[in-house]
């Protein structure tokens, strides 16, 4: 049985659509849909539902993924045994992350670290949107929600804080806040409520129960883009905003949440010198970037092993 069917098998059933296991597997459409042909015509039966929505496994594709996924298992035993040539990590890894963190303090080390290894390719996901690794979606996937379920192996990556933040002249033309209270006379900038992907995101409804929203967004980096233009309130990750002399804290003892990012990938990557390269980088980068990620916290990073 061609190896390279079964792989199309496992994407789309893993991402359900053509197009999402096309952009896993770096090929057209297309190609997808004739590989899962020529699959389904060698096993004599439809192994997929065409739907609205996606591609759904039929019966006998359920039957055949336990086969498929055990296939993937021995080639992946076979690429970590294989020598590299150039004696370094080659390869393809995808790395889902947030969308402020993703690209403000992973992307320029995931930069460096492939031009230490020319035969490693980095996917950085940076996406306002929870990532599952069990549809493959990605390969490393740090999350503000500690994963609970699946063969994953999950590590603390970093604590990292929030604060309220406001612009400075927006604030020298509004009424001072110096209690909560004071907090009704202003806008706040936040998240589409119905698009919010974890509740780790939900800040207000702690600090205040804003009147209205100036402006919301499922772009992190468009709230503070947002607030640097004078729209309103809001809370910001401290990484974000900090380094901004435009913005200033408000309510800096009260309005100031932490939250955790924690790290997954499936077990059976754990000794792909690819894999564990990239996941060595993410926690070397936490400890380094420590103090901008999280300036209250104790000097002792609490980072997980593998």
């Amino acid at each position: 049985m061609d190896w390279d069917n079964l792989r199309y098998f496992l994407e789309l059933a893993r991402s359900g659509t053509l197009a999402g296991a096309a952009r896993r597997t770096g090929v057209e459409h297309t190609t997808v849909a004739r590989r899962i042909q020529s699959l389904e015509k060698q096993m004599g039966a439809p192994l997929f539902a065409r739907e609205a929505g996606g591609h759904r496994l039929t019966e006998a594709g359920r039957q055949l993924l336990p086969a498929a996924e055990s296939m993937e298992s021995a080639v992946l035993s076979v690429e970590q045994a294989a020598p590299t040539a150039g004696g370094g990590p080659s390869g393809v890894v995808r790395v889902g992350a947030t969308e402020g963190f993703g690209t403000l303090i992973l992307a320029p080390h995931l930069a460096r670290l492939t031009q230490q290894h020319p035969n490693l390719t980095i996917d950085l996901l940076a996406l306002p949107r929870m990532l599952h690794l069990s549809r493959r979606e990605a390969d490393i996937v740090i999350s503000l929600e500690r994963p609970t379920r699946g063969s994953v192996i999950v590590t603390r990556l970093a604590d990292y804080t929030l604060h309220l933040y406001g612009q400075r002249e927006y604030l020298a033309r509004r009424p001072l806040v110096a209690t909560r209270a004071d907090l009704r006379h202003h806008a706040f900038v936040s998240y589409v409520d119905d698009l919010l992907f974890t509740k780790e995101l939900q800040f207000l409804d702690a600090l205040h129960q804003p009147e209205r929203f100036a402006f919301r967004s499922t772009s992190i980096t468009a709230q503070y883009e947002a607030v640097r233009a004078g729209a309103g309130l809001a809370v910001l990750p401290a990484f974000l905003a900090d380094r901004d002399p435009v913005l200033v804290r408000v309510l800096p003892q009260e309005a100031r949440f932490t939250r955790t990012f924690w790290m997954s990938m499936p077990a059976e990557a754990k000794h792909l010198a690819r894999t564990q390269a990239v996941w060595t980088l993410l926690k070397d980068t936490a400890a380094l970037e420590k103090r901008r990620l999280c300036p209250e916290c104790p000097a002792a990073l609490n980072v997980g092993t593998v």
